[in-house]
C-alpha cells in the first residue's frame, strides 16, 4: 500500500472516532482518549492499526451505548467502505 494512502485513510479513520466520540459529549472523547493513553500507550490515530482496542474501551466505558458510537463511526466510513484496510476497521469494531 502507498504511505500516502495509508497516512490518508488513517487521517479518516482518526477524524470519524474522533467526530462520533465528541458527538457524544466532550467528556467521553476525553475520557477514551485517556483510557487509550493509559491502557494501551496510544492515541485515536493509532486505532487504525488497533481497532480492537477501541473496541474493548468502548465496550468497557459504555456497555451496550457503545453501539451508538460504533454505528457513528460507521455511518462516517461508509462511503470509504470498498477500501479494504477501512472494511477490516469497520469488521473489528462490530
Amino acid at each position: 500500500m502507498d504511505p500516502i494512502d495509508a497516512q490518508i485513510k488513517r487521517a479518516l479513520v482518526a477524524f470519524a472516532v474522533e467526530k462520533a466520540l465528541i458527538n457524544m459529549g466532550e467528556p467521553v472523547f476525553e475520557k477514551v482518549a485517556k483510557t487509550l493513553k493509559d491502557d494501551y500507550n496510544c492515541y485515536i490515530p493509532d486505532c487504525y492499526e488497533h481497532p480492537e482496542y477501541l473496541k474493548r474501551i468502548l465496550s468497557d466505558l459504555y456497555g451496550n451505548a457503545h453501539v451508538a458510537i460504533i454505528v457513528s463511526i460507521k455511518n462516517s466510513l461508509e462511503e470509504f467502505s470498498q477500501h479494504e484496510s477501512i472494511s477490516r476497521f469497520i469488521s473489528v469494531l462490530e
